[in-house]
């Protein structure tokens, strides 16, 4: 099981939002993750594949970069995301 890099981004603003609470520190988690996943790097390949995505995936850059991490990496993404599940360009599990 893997995870994108700049998930550990997103989690982290998140959190600092107060969108997620966390029962532990911040850093804790983000080194749980770090200890559990394979955290993939943002290479050119993913962002080779962002450019064919449709107009219609979400504009968020960061979920543009998951999703392509996903593709070029044969991997289906976990995601409570609709419009990500609505797209149907990558495959998702939830």
């Amino acid at each position: 099981m893997a995870v994108c890099d700049i998930s550990l981004l997103e989690l982290t603003t998140l959190a600092s939002k107060g969108r997620i609470l966390l029962g532990l520190s911040l850093e804790s988690i983000l080194q749980e993750i770090e200890a559990r996943f394979v955290v993939l790097p943002i290479n050119s390949r993913a962002c080779a594949r962002v450019m064919s995505f449709p107009a219609t995936y979400p504009k968020d850059p960061a979920d543009r970069i998951i999703g392509a991490t996903a593709l070029v990496e044969g991997l289906s993404l976990v995601t409570a995301d609709r419009e990500i599940r609505r797209s149907k360009l990558v495959p998702t599990i939830w």
